[in-house]
C-alpha cells in the first residue's frame, strides 16, 4: 500500500479521489481549506509553504504519489484572476517542487496534475499570459488578461490550465523527474458535477452558456469517474506513462480540436527536433 498526496481533498473530484485511494487501503493526506489533515490556503504563500512542510512531515519524507487536483473556476470579480493563478498555477508547480525529493524517495513515484479541457476549447486565451506565468511573473500575467473585462476570469483559467499542462509536460521527460522515476502525467476533465460547476449553474447567465456547450455524449461527467482516471494513472499499470494530457470530457475537446492534433513536426522545427533527437535518446 501506497502513501499519496492529494490537494482539493475536501470535495469534488479531490474527494473521489481520495475516497477511492483509501478505499483499496492506501493513506492519503489531504490537502484543503477544510476537513482534511493539512489545512492551508494555497492562494498565499505562506498557505503553499504550510502545505509542503506539512505533507513532508506527516509522511516522514516519502511519497508514493501525488495527485493536484485543488482549483478554482472562473467566477466573476475583479480578485479572481489573481486567485486562479495563484491556487491553479502556483498552488501546482510550488508543491510538486517541494515535494519532488519525497517523490524521488521511492523512484517509481506517479504525480497526477489536474488541468482541464479549457486548454483547448477556450478561444484567444492569451500567450503571453502563459509565458509570464511560465516565467513566475503573475503581475504580468495579471496585466495580459486585464484587457477581456467581465471575461478576464475566464481568459486567467485558460492561462492558468495551459501554463500548468505546459509545466508538467516540459518537467516529466526531465532527469528531474522521469530520470529519477517519477512518472508525471496531467488529467483534462470537461464539464463534472461538483460543487464548482454547481454553484456556477446557480448563476444564470452562466448555467445558460455551459448548458449550451457541447458534449458529443451529452451531460456532466462524474467525480467518480475522473477519480478512477486518477488512480489508474497513479498505479503500476501506467508505468509508461509520462509527460501524457488524458482528455476525459466527452468528447468536447474532439469536437472543437479533432484535426489540431496529432500533428507532424513542420520542416521549421526539425533543427530543434533533431538537437533534442540527439540530446537524450532511450534511457
Amino acid at each position: 500500500m501506497g502513501v499519496y498526496v492529494v490537494t482539493g481533498a475536501a470535495s469534488g473530484m479531490g474527494r473521489a479521489v481520495a475516497d477511492k485511494l483509501r478505499e483499496a487501503g492506501h493513506t492519503v493526506v489531504g490537502v484543503d481549506l477544510r476537513d482534511v489533515e493539512i489545512v492551508a490556503d494555497l492562494s498565499t504563500p505562506q498557505g503553499r509553504r504550510a502545505a509542503i512542510d506539512g505533507v513532508l512531515a506527516a509522511v516522514d519524507g516519502r511519497l508514493d504519489g501525488a495527485v493536484l487536483a485543488a482549483g478554482v473556476g472562473p467566477a466573476p470579480g475583479a480578485e479572481r484572476p489573481r486567485m486562479i493563478y495563484e491556487v491553479n498555477y502556483r498552488g501546482a508547480v510550488e508543491l510538486l517542487e517541494g515535494w519532488r525529493a519525497a517523490l524521488a524517495e521511492t523512484t517509481d513515484a506517479k504525480v497526477v496534475v489536474f488541468g482541464s479541457n479549457a486548454t483547448t476549447t477556450t478561444p484567444a486565451v492569451p500567450g503571453r499570459a502563459i509565458r509570464a506565468l511560465l516565467a513566475g511573473d503573475v503581475d504580468k500575467a495579471l496585466r495580459a488578461v486585464r484587457i477581456f473585462g467581465r471575461n478576464a476570469p475566464a481568459m486567467a483559467y485558460g492561462a492558468s490550465k495551459i501554463a500548468v499542462t505546459r509545466w508538467a509536460r516540459r518537467h516529466a521527460v526531465t532527469d528531474a523527474w522521469a530520470g529519477a522515476g517519477i512518472r508525471l502525467n496531467v488529467l483534462a476533465p470537461g464539464a463534472v458535477l461538483t460543487p464548482l460547476l454547481e454553484k456556477q449553474l446557480e448563476t444564470p447567465a452562466e448555467a445558460a452558456t455551459i448548458r449550451r456547450f457541447p458534449v458529443p455524449i451529452g451531460g456532466f461527467g462524474d467525480p467518480g469517474d475522473l477519480a478512477d482516471w486518477a488512480v489508474f494513472m497513479l498505479s503500476d499499470s501506467a508505468r509508461f506513462l509520462c509527460g501524457s494530457v488524458i482528455f476525459v470530457d466527452g468528447g468536447s475537446d474532439a469536437h472543437f480540436r479533432a484535426d489540431d492534433w496529432p500533428r507532424a513536426v513542420p520542416l521549421r522545427k526539425l533543427p530543434g527536433y533533431l538537437r533534442r533527437f540527439r540530446a537524450t535518446g532511450n534511457r
